[in-house]
């Protein structure tokens, strides 16, 4: 498998990754309800619970959607998946640990933390717009403190870049044909026919 079949694999099986930020801006917004109706502690949490939610209801939603929610096995980008995802893991605890220090500092540590996670996206599905996505979320991180954002304005921040680059990469994933088994793991090369026995 070319690194561009495993591109397209990835983007058949996940929607292009739509599915999952659709997912996640919606934590995002969640969370910044919940720091509007009860406190920005709270909305931390909210957070890092959605976020646990993200995987499992992103696969659903692009089985809902008629994509398998699974890659080829074998698919050679797979780790690079694994591996951002592990980073996005040990970077937790230091955003958790700033808001320790300002409950504010917490959304803007993760918009800079997810979005570049968002820049190895364009690699691992073959999409470019995944660079202005992390740029938008890191620039807007930077932005939040620079500005000495709320907790609220910052999850919202998350939310609105995250929804309405789900919708461009929706797009961008239905112009691209797709039938059930097309996958690009699924797609071996023809057998060369046999000529016919002459008698």
């Amino acid at each position: 498998m070319t690194i561009s079949e495993a591109q397209k694999d990835m983007r058949s099986a996940y929607y292009g990754g739509a599915a999952g930020v659709l997912v996640s801006a919606v934590a995002w917004l969640a969370a910044g309800i919940v720091s509007l109706q009860v406190s920005p502690a709270a909305a931390v949490v909210a957070l890092l619970a959605g976020g646990m939610l993200i995987h499992p209801l992103s696969v659903l939603l692009a089985k809902a959607s008629g994509r398998p929610g699974t890659h080829t096995p074998g698919n050679p980008l797979a780790p690079l998946a694994l591996e951002g995802t592990i980073w996005l893991l040990l970077s937790l605890p230091v955003a958790y640990a700033v808001s320790r220090l300002r409950v504010e500092w917490f959304f803007p540590a993760m918009l800079v933390i997810i979005g570049g996670r968002y820049f190895t996206f364009s690699t691992l599905y073959g999409v470019r717009a995944y660079w202005a996505c992390g740029a938008c979320l890191a620039a807007a991180g930077m932005l939040l403190v620079r500005l000495n954002g709320t907790a609220t304005a910052g999850a919202f921040a998350g939310g609105a870049i995250e929804a309405a680059f789900a919708v461009i990469l929706f797009s961008i994933a239905r112009r691209e044909p797709w039938q059930p088994g097309s996958a690009a793991g699924d797609a071996r090369p023809a057998t060369p026919a046999r000529p016919p026995v002459e008698a």
